[in-house]
């Protein structure tokens, strides 16, 4: 017990405050799918198949072999897209949040792109790549990448001018003072938008392949949605938000890879 009567805890006294969240959680996506099951058998709607006729879909969609093929299209569409996004956006957000003449110089631009509707570029696209993988990629870069510049930009920006200074004041070159002192405290935010630009970037995806070439996740669920085939709508979206998830997770994990010397209440996640 400290001198102020409170009890110290330990490192491992967190396990169960995570435990509850996570049977919370668990509680409130069985809870979801209940209503779901209950409520569509209850109207018996035929555009609301119960979650299980859902399932039963996805089953026979992953046993044929179209889940796998359309996810692999997908996701190398994804991969690329997110690959540009994050090293642009990065670099350009670190050069804006460090030179105030590139904020000056790109800070319109790029608050101006991050809040105009993404999906009208797809013409614009279409007319430079046609019905090709450039297309797609680009849109999943418009979706992402101005987020990840602005997220970036204010994290290089927020750093307190106490750590800098004193970083100098032991003769840090500028360079230095960048790599080890700027950009590590930066790293929570940054990782945020990275966080941002991953379910962005999944929207950006299926719209490209729904709007641009029929391809992929996007082909499954245009061709069923012209046959009003719900179900099949319905199990490739519980797809795509199991790739969101996935990627969530694995943001996640790096994340506390780079942010692991922080304090708790320090960090994003």
């Amino acid at each position: 017990m400290t001198s102020s009567g409170l009890v110290a805890q330990a490192p491992g006294s967190r396990l169960p405050a995570l435990s509850s969240t996570a049977s919370l959680g668990t509680v409130g996506l069985l809870a979801g799918i209940s209503v779901w099951e209950l409520g569509a058998r209850a109207v018996d709607a035929v555009l609301l198949p119960p979650f299980s006729a859902v399932v039963a879909r996805l089953v026979e969609l992953a046993l044929s072999g179209q889940i796998a093929a359309s996810l692999a299209v997908s996701l190398g569409n994804l991969a690329l897209g997110l690959l540009i996004s994050l090293s642009v956006g990065i670099v350009l957000g670190s050069a804006m949040g460090w030179w105030r003449s590139v904020d000056y110089a790109l800070g319109p631009y790029v608050n101006a792109l991050l809040t105009a509707p993404s999906l009208v570029f797809a013409p614009i696209f279409f007319s430079f790549w046609g019905v090709d993988r450039g297309s797609i990629v680009a849109l999943i870069v418009t979706y992402a990448v101005f987020v990840v510049i602005v997220n970036t930009s204010v994290a290089v920006k927020s750093i307190p001018v106490d750590l800098t200074e004193m970083a100098v004041s032991y003769n840090a070159t500028r360079r230095q003072v960048f790599w080890f002192i700027v950009m590590p405290a930066a790293m929570p935010l940054i990782m945020a938008g990275v966080r941002l630009a991953v379910g962005r970037a999944v929207k950006g995806m299926i719209n490209g392949e729904m709007f641009i070439a029929v391809v992929g996740l996007g082909r499954l669920i245009v061709s069923s949605g012209r046959q009003l085939d719900v179900a099949t709508v319905l199990a490739v979206l519980i797809v795509v938000v199991a790739v969101a998830l996935v990627l969530m997770r694995i943001v996640w994990l790096v994340e506390q890879r780079f942010t692991g010397w922080l304090p708790e209440t320090r960090r994003t996640g």
